[in-house]
């Protein structure tokens, strides 16, 4: 078998390259977009249980609704 010239090599290694970096940045992206959606849901959830506070007029306090 005759070894291949360096410049068939050198391009298929690009390809490959290239090829592995497409595939890392959408794997990259579909990961972020899940984490988001958990964060979100995770502040809304926390949202909820966070009381609001309200100012009482007569005494000038906070106080949980």
């Amino acid at each position: 078998m005759l070894p291949l010239p360096p410049v068939i090599v050198w391009t298929l290694a690009a390809i490959g390259a290239a090829a592995l970096t497409k595939v890392l940045a959408k794997e990259w992206q579909r990961v972020n977009a899940e984490l988001d959606a958990h964060e979100r849901s995770a502040e809304h959830a926390a949202r909820e249980h966070i009381a609001t506070l309200r100012r009482d007029p007569r005494t000038g306090i906070y106080r949980p609704e």
